[in-house]
């Protein structure tokens, strides 16, 4: 799965289909379902989080507005939010996914996200407790320097 979510869309595809996204809004002043889905997949891919944020914002307004192509949204939605590391989010989708249709690419995708939460948040308790050590450290030294003091003074 990291293979996956590693895997980066080349430049050329990604212009080509912004391109055409913007050739049909200039048009029309709208964009057919398949030409924002088709731009959504490829920033989701891309390399930049501002992009990968811009496809689930398009993947998002898809899934709430068209329903008949709701399962795939919601991968690439889940899909996007692994990659910037909303795990949260990648998670609900996953779940969201799940109860539409059983997917061994949606539970591998699953599991590999819950295993990444879960590093986050070690990582995220490693630091609150170093953190507090230090704090506790900085405390003990003060402490010490007042009492020091105290015994110097008298």
């Amino acid at each position: 799965m990291e293979e996956l979510l590693n895997e980066i869309v080349p430049q050329e595809e990604l212009e080509k289909f912004e391109k055409k996204y913007a050739h049909e809004l200039e048009l029309d002043g709208e964009v057919t379902i398949e030409t924002k889905f088709e731009y959504a997949m490829c920033l989701v891919r891309s390399r930049y989080t501002n992009d990968i944020r811009k496809g689930i914002m398009i993947l998002e307004d898809l899934s709430r507005l068209h329903a008949e192509g709701r399962r795939d949204y919601i991968y690439y939605l889940a899909f996007g939010n692994a990659r910037i590391k909303n795990y949260s989010e990648g998670l609900k989708y996953c779940r969201a996914f799940l109860e539409i249709e059983s997917n061994e690419q949606v539970r591998s995708l699953e599991e590999y996200i819950k295993k990444q939460n879960d590093k986050e948040m070690a990582k995220g308790m490693a630091v609150a407790g170093g953190a507090a050590l230090v704090l506790g450290g900085i405390l003990g030294l003060g402490i010490a320097l007042a009492k020091n003091r105290q015994k110097r003074e008298k």
